[in-house]
C-alpha cells in the first residue's frame, strides 16, 4: 500500500459518479502501488505494467469468495483506477490462538482450490535470489554467510500461493479473518507460504504450541499434510528470503535482522 499518484476527492467522484464519495484518506507504507481509502472502500492503481495479473487476480478473487472465503473483491474500475470492497476488522496484535486457527484454516481452504493451479510465474525466482545474494555479498559480507544457504533450496510448487500473508496483509472481525492483497500470488510450495505465514504472524514467543496447533487445523482440511519438520524448515527459509529482500529493498540490515 502507500501513494505514488496523488489523486483528489472530487476527481475520484468523477471517475465513479454513482458513489457520491464523502472522504478520501491515502494510506502511508509501502510504495509499490497506489492504494487510498474512500468511504468505506479501497481505491488502488497499479503502478506496475500487470494489466493481465490484475485480471487474473480479479478473478482470482471472485472465485475466493464464491468459496466463502472472506477476501476483497473488485467492485468497479475505471482507466488505471480500481475499486474494492474494504473488509471490515482490525490488523491482528497480540496473537492468540483463535488466530492461528483462523489462519491454518483460511490457508487449507484457499490451497484446497488453488492445488495444482498455475500462475505461469514462480514466486520465488532463482534467477533473482542468486542475484540478491551477489548485492549482499557484495555489501553486507556477514548477512550473505546467513543466507547463501537460499541458493542451494530446491523450489517445489505445488499450486498457486499468496506468499506474503503477513499480519498487515489479514484483518479479523472479531474471531473472522480476512485476507488480501492477492496480486503477487505465484506458483509456489504450500508448505513454504505458511512458513511465511507463521513467520509473519510472529509465534516465536509459544512457537511449538502455535505451530502444532496450527498443523492440527490446517491438515484437516488442506490437500497436502505438512509435517512438522518440514514446517520449521520453511519458516526458516521464509525468514531468509524476506530477510534477503528486505536487504536490497531498504539498502540496511535492521529490517533483516529482526527476521534473521
Amino acid at each position: 500500500m502507500g501513494v505514488k499518484t496523488l489523486i483528489t476527492l472530487e476527481e475520484v467522484n468523477r471517475l465513479f459518479p454513482s458513489y457520491n464519495f464523502k472522504n478520501l484518506k491515502p494510506t502511508s507504507s509501502g510504495i509499490i502501488d497506489t492504494t487510498y481509502i474512500v468511504d468505506d472502500f479501497i481505491l488502488k492503481k497499479y503502478e506496475r505494467n500487470i494489466k493481465t495479473k490484475i485480471d487474473e487476480d480479479i478473478k482470482l478473487l471472485n472465485d475466493l469468495k464464491a468459496l466463502g472465503l472472506n477476501v476483497p473483491v473488485c467492485l468497479d474500475k475505471n482507466g488505471e483506477w480500481y475499486l474494492y470492497e474494504k473488509l471490515k476488522g482490525e490488523e491482528p496484535k497480540n496473537i492468540k490462538s483463535f488466530h492461528i486457527q483462523e489462519l491454518a484454516r483460511f490457508l487449507a481452504r484457499f490451497h484446497s482450490f488453488s492445488y495444482k493451479k498455475s500462475s505461469n510465474s514462480n514466486f520465488i525466482d532463482q534467477k533473482e535470489v542468486s542475484s540478491l545474494l551477489n548485492y549482499t555479498k557484495s555489501n553486507f559480507f556477514s548477512y550473505y554467510k546467513k543466507l547463501q544457504f537460499l541458493e542451494k533450496q530446491k523450489v517445489k510448487n505445488d499450486g498457486l500461493i499468496h506468499g506474503d500473508i503477513f499480519k498487515d496483509n489479514t484483518l479479523f472481525d472479531g474471531r473472522k479473518i480476512g485476507v488480501f492483497d492477492f496480486i503477487d500470488s505465484a506458483d509456489g510450495s504450500f508448505s513454504f507460504e505458511c512458513g511465511v505465514a507463521l513467520v509473519g504472524f510472529d509465534v516465536k514467543k509459544k512457537r511449538d504450541f502455535f505451530i502444532n496447533l496450527f498443523l492440527l487445523n490446517y491438515n484437516q482440511h488442506a490437500p497436502k499434510k505438512i509435517e512438522k519438520k518440514e514446517l520449521l524448515e520453511q519458516m526458516v527459509m521464509a525468514c531468509g528470503f524476506y530477510a534477503l529482500k528486505r536487504i536490497h529493498k531498504y539498502e540496511k540490515t535492521k529490517k533483516a535482522k529482526e527476521l534473521l
